[in-house]
């Protein structure tokens, strides 16, 4: 075989490795970004994304695989609360609220701040792939029902400190994708001090920031 045949074939099978290499770390990796766990250690599955999924509706999609199918008017608002802690994760979270003689997790979502989960990872809860009401408290008379809120929590004290920025901009991705899939208006994604009696999500929370990512997903 000639001498720049086998050069030419030796640089097709490198270019051929690069590739194969390149496609299987993107497998790995994808495979890692999304990933079914236990939610805190409950014996009932939880979903989480990684801070690294793309901010395409696609990356949204396995949110929408429930065990339970969802629906059509099942949920009617969304109501965004935060955990009033530095420091947070599904099974501190969970914990916290066993001792409130809650049963688990009691947010269908949880988005971390960078202290305990990634900053802007999305832990998808128990109560939202089963269909299940959050633990949530509605002050009388607001006009909204806390067994058709969604719940959202932040990870973080919005009445000390400010929130993470991709924990806000994550925040928006999440609330724009089940606000199209729930057919819920923007007028009902509240926060959780517009219907009931508490700070949350804090003084800090940027809502007009919020807002204005929301309203260009929308």
């Amino acid at each position: 075989m000639p001498r720049h045949s086998r050069k030419r074939d030796k640089a097709l099978t490198r270019t051929r490795l690069v590739w194969g290499s390149l496609v299987l770390s993107m497998s790995i990796v994808g495979g890692a970004l999304a990933m079914l766990v236990d939610d805190a250690g409950t014996g009932r599955g939880g979903l989480t994304l990684s801070p690294l999924v793309s901010i395409s509706r696609d990356a949204f999609e396995s949110i929408f695989e429930t065990d339970v199918p969802i629906e059509p008017g099942r949920w009617d608002s969304i109501v965004i609360t935060h955990s009033a802690t530095p420091y947070g994760t599904p099974a501190s979270l969970d914990a916290r609220q066993r001792q409130a003689s809650q049963q688990g997790l009691g947010h269908h979502f949880v988005i971390g701040n960078g202290s305990g989960m990634s900053a802007g990872e999305i832990h998808v809860g128990y109560r939202w792939l089963e269909q299940l009401p959050a633990a949530l408290v509605f002050a009388h008379g607001q006009g909204a029902d806390a067994n058709r809120a969604l719940s959202i929590c932040l990870v973080g004290d919005g009445n000390r400190q400010r929130f993470d920025a991709l924990q806000v901009q994550r925040l928006a991705q999440l609330v724009a994708e089940l606000a199209r899939r729930c057919e819920i208006p923007e007028s009902r994604v509240y926060l959780h001090s517009d219907v009931a009696g508490t700070s949350s999500p804090g003084r800090y929370f940027p809502e007009a920031q919020f807002r204005e990512l929301l309203a260009g997903l929308r």
